[in-house]
């Protein structure tokens, strides 16, 4: 089994000893810094070049620059999404947003971990596991998500959280570790 397959397992791997990921990650890497170095009013390149580093967009998207991710390939954006500056996606697994997401500057999404144990950590050893993020989110500047993290419909996540645990629909949640504040009662489905 190749590192890469290893990785998409969520097995431990090394990414470092897989040149097809190696690969992957600088042609990602080009992309991104192409993003990042394009004019701002061109905004037809800016779309052009999101569409060209992550898998899927729908019709009415906007990334803010600078943006980062490590492939691109196992990124969704749904519709009507918005991220504000400094977004960063370490997409060793998938990570899905739904539609009418708003992400605040500074946010960030590991599906990256690393062992604990200290030798293995120190052999490059990483895992990867999914986050998804629902419909109608709205996520705060310098939120943090982790590896494996699910975020229900219709939550707003308070700025500065660190997502540890998932996040259940309709509640407003905040802090680090980000804990639920308060439920949110008449929301739209």
């Amino acid at each position: 089994m190749t590192e890469k397959e290893k990785g998409r397992k969520g097995l431990l791997y090394n990414p470092n000893h897989d040149a097809t990921l190696i690969g992957e990650r600088a042609s990602c890497k080009k992309l991104c810094q192409e993003y990042n170095a394009t004019g701002y009013a061109d905004l037809d390149k800016r779309m052009r070049l999101i569409r060209q580093i992550v898998r899927e967009t729908k019709n009415n998207f906007l990334v803010e620059q600078p943006f980062w991710c490590d492939y691109g390939y196992n990124i969704v954006l749904g519709e009507n999404f918005y991220a504000n500056h400094n977004l960063v996606i370490l997409d060793g697994a998938e990570v899905l947003f739904g539609d009418n997401v708003f992400i605040g500057p500074n946010s960030s999404f590991y599906t990256a971990g690393h062992p604990i144990d200290a030798v293995k950590r120190n052999e490059g050893l990483e895992y990867n596991y999914p986050i998804t993020v629902g419909n109608n989110v709205w996520i705060g500047g310098n939120v943090v998500v982790l590896p494996g993290i699910s975020i229900g419909d219709n939550v707003v996540i308070g700025a500065g959280s660190v997502v540890t645990k998932n996040i259940p629909p309709n509640v407003i949640a905040a802090g680090n570790p980000c804990r639920i504040i308060k439920e949110i009662n008449n929301v739209l489905s």
